[in-house]
């Protein structure tokens, strides 16, 4: 009887870390996470994220959320059963930590790390080790209206990028930065449809709704 063949696929032996996980969050002035990238590496694995109250474990599940869900859907600050107003996208690109009380008029004003001269990048690189493949997601924002919502662009890429070796050094104008980041480097867009559409079919996500269950799951302030 003739041997059993397999089949030609490149894929290796042990599936433990086959389909792709994070193996690496880069943010860089979001929330309080200020003035330099800061750095998450799971590589793959299951991981535990601990801290004191107000530590920053939400603004960094924040961030993931925001590389993979659109805007529309998102809730910030759910996990920890904040109200819904208390966070939003401009409140972690400027970075807001605390409020000041107006002793005349008795409102209160957020207190910002950062004003419209500064720009943030939160980034992700995922790896599927059974196919030995890698991506990279990214979104750049800055302060375009002094009372809107941030600006930004969304770049993805089948290589591993950092913030520090491909989103820094380019001056003051955002248009050169997302001039260098186009290809072969990355591909950049403009709006998250394009965006989403080129991540899904990487991973292998064929209906986006699947996207709203993971933010559900990690929104959950108790099970």
């Amino acid at each position: 009887m003739n041997e059993p063949q397999s089949l030609g696929l490149d894929f290796v032996a042990d599936d433990t870390l086959s389909g792709f996980r994070l193996q690496r969050l880069e943010v860089f002035n979001w929330g309080t996470f200020d003035a330099r990238v800061w750095t998450l590496n799971p590589g793959g694995q299951n991981a535990l994220l601990t801290g004191d109250i107000g530590s920053g474990k939400s603004t960094l599940v924040d961030a993931v959320t925001t590389l993979l869900v659109p805007a529309q859907r998102i809730a910030y600050n759910k996990a920890a059963g904040a109200d819904s107003r208390e966070r939003t996208l401009r409140s972690y690109v400027l970075g807001h930590y605390k409020s000041e009380r107006n002793e005349v008029s008795g409102t209160a004003r957020p207190v910002a790390l950062r004003d419209h001269n500064n720009y943030s990048v939160i980034l992700g690189v995922f790896h599927n080790a059974g196919y030995d493949q890698t991506v990279t997601l990214a979104q750049v924002f800055w302060i375009k209206d002094a009372q809107g919502q941030p600006a930004r662009f969304f770049v993805v890429a089948e290589r591993e990028l950092s913030i520090a070796g491909d989103f820094a050094n380019f001056g003051s104008d955002i248009a050169a930065l997302r001039k260098r980041l186009r290809k072969p480097l990355a591909e950049v867009f403009d709006s998250f449809p394009p965006y989403g559409a080129w991540f899904r079919r990487r991973f292998g996500i064929d209906n986006e709704q699947a996207l709203d269950l993971f933010h559900q799951t990690v929104s959950m302030k108790s099970v």
